[in-house]
């Protein structure tokens, strides 16, 4: 992917765009999980590399569209083939079983994490 211009923490947010063009930003954080924070600054980067750019919502001026742009386009395949690559490598020598066993498992800590950050804490408040 680096070598494409492109690193691994933009990936997710291609991903999720390839896939549904025109998100949020609320909506991208909802998708790949990831704070607010971090999205602003993941995606001020995409702008800057030409990856994304913001337009308006038409529905409501208030909010912004995330939009891939052509360069962005132009490496959909490349990235999918090296996420498959990667994969390929993680997995290697397991079966499907395992693999599905494998993500439901990391599917179920990751709901369990965070089923956890929304738990009241000590004086009865939700946890940030």
């Amino acid at each position: 992917m680096a070598p494409l211009g492109v690193v691994p923490g933009q990936f997710a947010q291609m991903l999720a765009l390839y896939e549904r063009d025109g998100l949020t930003q609320r909506e991208l954080c909802e998708l790949v999980r990831i704070e607010q924070p971090t999205m602003a600054n993941t995606l001020q980067r995409m702008e800057r590399d030409n990856l994304i750019h913001r337009e308006p919502d038409p529905a409501d001026g208030r909010r912004t569209r995330v939009v891939l742009t052509g360069r962005a386009r132009d490496l959909e395949d490349h990235l999918v083939a090296a996420a498959r690559d990667v994969n390929a490598i993680a997995t290697g020598g397991l079966s499907g079983d395992e693999i599905s066993a494998f993500m439901s498992t990391m599917t179920q800590i990751i709901n369990n994490l965070e089923a956890a950050d929304h738990r009241p804490g000590p004086d009865n408040t939700e946890q940030p």
